[in-house]
């Protein structure tokens, strides 16, 4: 039951992604109908949970700008705000808007050893950057890898964006780390967000 609920908040997340590569506008129609499949499941395990509930009170202070930039870039602004929580916990975990290896820079988490951070740390320009990068990271492993599924090239997109993982020959589970965990996490907190207004 859970690997089929997260198998369908993808399928759905994908409706809101397919602005990016189909008609324009054509995303924006599709939230709707995804707002309200996520209304039926459930949000994952409490301990999770709880984190997202702690964060959601953080992301309000970032949620126009978060559909600012999820309106610009047709992404589902739940799964913008998914990889906020993640990265950062909405800020919570940074000092001065830096991780504790002074590596990895905002709201985000972009690492400087890649690219050179626009913006504060906790801004429009760093979220569209950012997020402008989980767009090009979803078109890489499309290109890279057309014979995957929707599912595995949403997935992908999302490993490349928080681990820069290159090309990835293979796949599993869940590409981006040992434990299976960090897509999967993602995509239950996009599904939490999605339920509480992003």
């Amino acid at each position: 039951q859970p690997r089929r609920a997260i198998a369908m908040v993808i399928a759905l997340l994908l409706l809101g992604l397919s602005a990016l590569f189909g008609e324009p506008g054509l995303g924006f129609g599709l939230l709707g109908l995804l707002g309200k499949a996520l209304s039926a499941l459930a949000a994952g395990p409490a301990a999770l949970r709880r984190t997202v509930e702690a964060d959601v009170i953080r992301l309000r202070k970032y949620e126009v700008p978060i559909k600012r930039v999820a309106r610009r870039l047709c992404l589902d602004p739940a799964l913008i705000a998914a990889i906020i929580s993640q990265e950062s916990r909405a800020g919570l975990l940074l000092n001065n808007g830096w991780d504790q290896g002074q590596q990895r820079y905002g709201l985000m988490q972009i690492d400087r050893r890649y690219y050179q951070p626009f913006g504060m740390w906790d801004s429009e320009e760093h979220i569209n950057q950012c997020s402008s990068m989980l767009v090009a990271g979803i078109n890489e492993v499309r290109a890279r890898h057309p014979a995957w599924s929707w599912d595995q090239q949403l997935r992908g997109g999302i490993c490349i964006y928080h681990a820069r993982a290159g090309n990835l020959q293979t796949y599993d589970e869940d590409p981006c780390s040992r434990d299976n965990n960090y897509v999967n996490s993602v995509i239950r907190r996009a599904q939490y967000f999605k339920r509480n207004g992003f």
